[in-house]
């Protein structure tokens, strides 16, 4: 059993989904957790309300995640909350699946500016205040998107598969700091995000063949366990890594 106790995380993305079930496993093993959403206050204060039932310590923090100004302040509000920043998960996203002939440049912008330049900026405002906590853990939340190509897609593929290089990048930084930078890539998981998708039973069926366990989407939970392993002692040799939770579907 992983113990996070007296350490602090942040969750973006943490009022749904993937985000969400994070921000509870990383709550109910000890931490402190700050949810950062930019949309959905009430959503939000739902999962902190959860966590405090549970026994856990939460609060909740508004920001754009895609605009820099934002992250530095709301980093800064954090640590004021809660004294210092241990674990940066970053997994707030967002999916625009179009064809190449729909992308244009605000598509193109909004994915490639949250799903990726957030996530640099985000390390970067942390990284101060890890280093005065002694080092820490950041897990970037990319895709089995980032891993393979998708059609219709480019945008989104081009985010997390940048994601995904960043992160060895940052690690090779970061190392020496006492600080480890790993990846999750999920596979296709139920969320919000691509509730469309979940109504397409074609494409449902297409992703059961194509995933060796059988599954089409898995549930948010499926990848608590391996957040909680990434930010653990147990990885603590883990530099630049990724780390798939796709029922198999990048074995191919």
């Amino acid at each position: 059993m992983v113990s996070l106790d007296g350490k602090v995380a942040i969750v973006t993305g943490g009022s749904e989904g993937i985000g969400a079930a994070i921000a509870k496993g990383l709550a109910s093993a000890g931490a402190a957790v700050a949810i950062v959403n930019r949309s959905h206050p009430d959503r939000a204060a739902a999962v902190v309300d959860v966590i405090a039932a549970a026994g856990g310590t939460a609060a909740s923090f508004v920001a754009d995640c895609s605009r820099v100004p934002d992250i530095e302040a709301v980093v800064d509000a954090i640590v004021q909350r809660f004294g210092g920043v241990d674990i940066r998960v970053n997994n707030a996203g967002v999916f625009h699946p179009v064809a190449i002939e729909a992308t244009s440049e605000d598509i193109w912008d909004v994915q490639v500016d949250l799903n990726l330049k957030g996530a640099f900026f985000l390390v970067r405002s942390a990284l101060p205040h890890m280093e005065r906590c002694g080092g820490g853990k950041v897990v970037n939340v990319s895709s089995i998107a980032g891993e393979a190509g998708v059609p219709s897609a480019a945008a989104y593929c081009a985010s997390k598969g940048g994601l995904t290089n960043l992160s060895r990048a940052l690690a090779l930084e970061l190392a020496g700091r006492n600080i480890n930078v790993n990846v999750l890539a999920p596979g296709n998981t139920a969320t919000a995000m691509n509730a469309a998708l979940r109504q397409d039973e074609s494409w449902r069926a297409k992703m059961r063949e194509r995933t060796p366990s059988g599954d089409d989407f898995l549930s948010v939970d499926d990848l608590v366990d391996a957040v909680l392993f990434l930010v653990g002692d147990g990885a603590r040799k883990m530099h630049g890594q990724v780390l798939c939770v796709d029922g198999g579907w990048t074995a191919w």
